[in-house]
């Protein structure tokens, strides 16, 4: 599996249906944005533990691990450290370049 990269105008959702197919995960861990039942339905088939808390208009509230729900922080903080290191890397890049002309 590599990375996906969408437009920024397409949802996130689009691309998770294909992942536990790929990875083989025992639990899916998402935020509210990825409450919709296919998906859901889905990883139920494949038995994964869904970590997905439903949405506030939901009639029937999903019980989740709260738990595991938490460790999803953990990925949360890790993109702004890639963006920082990202942000970071090309400008050592174009120094060593410089100085390798001159």
């Amino acid at each position: 599996m590599g990375p996906s990269l969408t437009p920024g105008q397409r949802a996130d959702i689009s691309e998770a249906e294909p992942l536990p197919d790929e990875i083989g995960p025992k639990a899916f861990i998402a935020d509210r944005a990825y409450d919709a039942d296919p998906l859901i339905e889905k990883l139920k088939e494949q038995q994964i533990a869904v970590v997905i808390p439903s949405r506030r208009n939901c009639r029937n509230p999903r019980k989740i691990s709260f738990r595991l729900y938490k460790n999803r922080n953990i990925i949360e903080r890790f993109f702004p450290r890639l963006k920082q290191v990202r942000g970071i890397l090309p400008r050592g890049r174009s120094v060593r370049r410089r100085n390798h002309r001159s």
